[in-house]
């Protein structure tokens, strides 16, 4: 019964969410500065990881290719299917859950904790919209940051292929040129804007109704996390069944 009642709760705040906007002139500085702390806060863990995962994917691929009738553009390939269709939109919109998500988790836990929530409601401020909503807008720019870790994970690979001497850079670029299917990108970033909208909403459910003090912050964040990385593999394999099965 708790699950059913979190899961109506939440339901419950997004629609609350977007009742009784706050002044635009005040959206927007919260939007911005959301922006900032989201996204662009965000952009160096998802270069470097983006860079030597798809290092580590090119690597991987070559070494296990050890049949001579194998061509070996398909390092390339491989890297490029694996990053674009699951490395960058699915991974590291779970790494961000901990990031991003306890960031919001925690923040918003905070003003709960401290009462200021209770502040905002006094002062006739829909505390929800003016919380979660310019998170939520902020989030919508993920998908840039995800194309920049698709561009960085090819590029990780290439370098990997150059310096280890794994394959040509000859055969690489023709393996991510080869069978190219540009829905494979629409589909990866229908994917990111689904999972920026889990990443803004489901860590700002469990710290706006979290109760208690500092230690039960600690503890939303932790919940937060986990919950946001169930729902976004559980939507992942919904929207791959979806939009890919056949």
């Amino acid at each position: 019964m708790t699950y059913l009642h979190n899961i109506g709760a939440y339901f419950l705040m997004i629609f609350e969410m977007f009742r009784k906007p706050t002044k635009w002139s005040v959206m927007k500085k919260l939007i911005l500065k959301d922006i900032d702390d989201l996204i662009i806060g965000s952009l160096g863990i998802v270069a470097f990881i983006s860079f030597f995962v798809g290092g580590v994917i090119t690597i991987q691929t070559a070494l296990n290719i050890n049949n001579p009738l194998i061509p070996k553009y398909l390092v390339g390939f491989a890297t490029k299917q694996s990053i674009v269709l699951e490395f960058a939109p699915t991974f590291t919109s779970i790494i961000m859950a901990g990031k991003v998500g306890s960031f919001i988790t925690s923040s918003i836990g905070t003003m709960r904790v401290t009462e200021q929530i209770d502040a905002l409601e006094v002062m006739g401020i829909n505390s929800l919209n003016y919380l979660v909503l310019p998170k939520t807008i902020a989030l919508s720019l993920y998908p840039f940051a995800i194309a920049i870790g698709m561009f960085l994970g090819i590029l990780g690979g290439m370098a990997a292929c150059v310096f280890g001497g794994y394959t040509s850079l000859e055969d690489y670029v023709l393996g991510i040129q080869t069978d190219f299917q540009p829905f494979h990108i629409i589909y990866s970033f229908i994917k990111t804007f689904v999972f920026a909208f889990i990443l803004a909403t489901v860590p700002s459910f469990h710290g706006y109704y979290m109760k208690g003090g500092a230690l039960e912050v600690g503890k939303a964040s932790t919940t937060a996390f986990v919950w946001t990385s169930v729902v976004i593999i559980l939507l992942n394999y919904i929207l791959t069944d979806m939009m890919l099965g056949s």
